[in-house]
């Protein structure tokens, strides 16, 4: 159909329009490829044909350039003018099938539907759309305006407190160093008086002892000597066959004799000299005849099989996750000033003074150096807690100056706030800069969805996307992110979440400060022989 054209005369909104022939279904961006009077190449440059073969309703051309207005080639593709409003291209199958699918019904030209113009409504409704989107843009623009004011205050106020305490540092550095010493020449004689102390009370322990020492061997020497006779003669040794020195199960009178010095008998001096070798072995009459307990042999402690061996942990009952957030429970618990020193092991030396008495108090003098030795310690260390805290400020605000907070510190009124979405079975928390959470809406514990990793959005929009990494791991899977789309909007709000990927999470995230200032709208629909191809694709 090389003679059937398409002429364009419109007037519309005082738009006037020019007069352009070209085939049907030809964009004006392509008709020069359509030339009337020369053969028609096929746009792939697979062949040639006569020009009136275009349009003949017989694909000729496999990439259906030859047939732009009828609906002859699968691949084919027509051009809708869609005048006064925004031209578009629909599959070459969608021609005069009866279904109205160019606003100018410009696709329908021969199936007899009855197709309406519908171009100029839709131009309507699309301006008054774009309206309300330039509107919030306008308002979102103008407290981004704000938000960019405010947030250069606070920066230079940042910046001002950074200055001041960096020099406080240097003066509380100063005092924790005077402190320093303070405390050290305390506790030198402190040290010095609870040596002595120590001593003495090691020296009495030591009388206490061989006190006890004496009196024991003196026991025993009584015990041992049967027949009263003030000796403990060999017979009287053979008795206490604990007392064999090669522990043989043998205790012969040779042993005996020998243990006895290599004589028969021995008086109370004589047995003093020989206490050393039978105290720790010897025991008394009452003792002997008592079988050594015998301690039942433990039975092995099965633990039952889990229930959970032959089914996989759902996403959100990882065992691991929740050990580590008892663990830091447990850490919580033991930051707000709750943590209990375990108690104390019984040593030795705790065992001995069981056995010796206690320890008596410090000399008056003794104490007064040990509380003004405390009290030095209590000063140093709470300026070297202040410090500490001085060093942390330090950090924090070092942080949150350097951080990239847009072009035009924008979004740095996002740092250290949060933000919910509450749906059906969960409560999403995203905090911008630190992480994003989820917890169960009826009660559970929270999951991490990944901590603030980096501005995501293409190079031309960098701050449009945030993306938070390295969450709680899946169970048996990889571990959960969450990527934030940010766009323009009067609040600051989370719109919406979904889990378009395992583990992967999606938000939409509103705030001004993505708001960019809006250009100037058209107030008449575009004129209708403009080519609009960058539209089209």
């Amino acid at each position: 159909m090389s003679g059937q054209y398409l002429v364009l005369l419109f007037l519309f909104g005082g738009v006037f329009s020019v007069e352009v022939q070209r085939p049907r279904g030809v964009p004006l961006s392509k008709r020069p490829l359509y030339e009337e009077d020369k053969p028609f190449t096929c746009l792939d440059g697979s062949r040639t044909i006569p020009f009136d073969r275009v349009n003949d309703d017989y694909c000729d051309c496999q990439d259906g350039s030859d047939e732009p207005g009828t609906a002859a080639c699968p691949h084919g593709s027509f051009h809708c003018t869609n005048a006064g409003f925004r031209p578009t291209f629909i599959p070459s199958s969608r021609v005069n099938d009866g279904i109205c699918d160019c606003c100018d019904a410009t696709d329908e030209y021969n199936s007899g539907a009855d197709c309406q113009n519908t171009c100029r409504d839709l131009w309507r409704k699309e301006k008054e759309s774009m309206e309300k989107l330039a509107e919030i843009a306008k308002e979102g623009f103008l407290l981004k305006q704000q938000l960019i004011q405010e947030a250069n205050r606070g920066l230079e106020e940042k910046k001002s407190k950074l200055t001041d305490v960096q020099n406080s540092k240097k003066d509380l550095e100063e005092k924790v160093e005077a402190l320093r010493m303070v405390k050290e020449t305390a506790e030198q004689p402190e040290k010095e008086a609870k040596d002595r102390h120590l001593k003495a009370w090691e020296e009495q322990k030591a009388v206490i002892r061989m006190e006890k020492d004496k009196a024991r061997m003196a026991e025993v020497f009584l015990e041992l000597d049967g027949d009263g006779d003030g000796f403990v003669s060999v017979a009287e040794l053979l008795s206490h066959s604990e007392l064999d020195q090669n522990s043989d199960g043998s205790f012969t009178e040779a042993e005996a004799q020998e243990l006895l010095g290599g004589v028969d008998k021995l008086d109370t001096a004589g047995f003093e000299s020989i206490w050393s070798k039978i105290k720790e072995k010897y025991m008394s009459g009452s003792n002997t005849d008592a079988p050594a307990p015998v301690e039942p042999p433990q039975e092995e402690v099965k633990e039952p099989a889990s229930d959970n061996d032959s089914e996989p942990y759902p996403d959100d009952d990882n065992p691991e996750e929740e050990e580590e957030e008892e663990d830091e429970e447990d850490d919580d618990e033991m930051d707000d000033g709750d943590y209990k020193s375990p108690p104390p092991t019984e040593t030795h030396e705790k065992k001995d003074d069981d056995e010796d008495g206690t320890m008596p108090p410090y000399d008056e003098e003794t104490q007064k150096l040990i509380d003004a030795a405390q009290k030095a310690r209590d000063e140093f260390d709470e300026a070297e807690k202040s410090l500490r805290e001085v060093d942390d400020n330090i950090r924090n605000l070092e942080k949150e100056i350097s951080f990239d907070f847009g072009p035009s510190v924008e979004f740095a009124y996002l740092y250290s706030q949060c933000y919910e979405l509450t749906t059906g079975e969960y409560v999403y928390r995203l905090c911008p800069f630190n992480r994003v959470s989820q917890k169960p809406k009826y009660g559970g514990s929270e999951t991490n969805l990944g901590s603030w990793g980096k501005w995501a959005g293409p190079e031309d929009n960098i701050y449009s996307v945030m993306k938070y990494e390295h969450g709680t791991g899946c169970w048996q899977g990889p571990n959960r992110s969450t990527t934030v789309k940010l766009t323009c909007g009067t609040e600051t709000v989370v719109t919406s979440t979904s889990e378009p990927s395992r583990c992967e999470y999606l938000m939409e995230f509103t705030s001004p400060a993505v708001c960019q200032e809006p250009p100037p709208m058209s107030q008449e629909p575009p004129p209708m022989t403009s080519d609009h191809g960058h539209d089209e694709l």
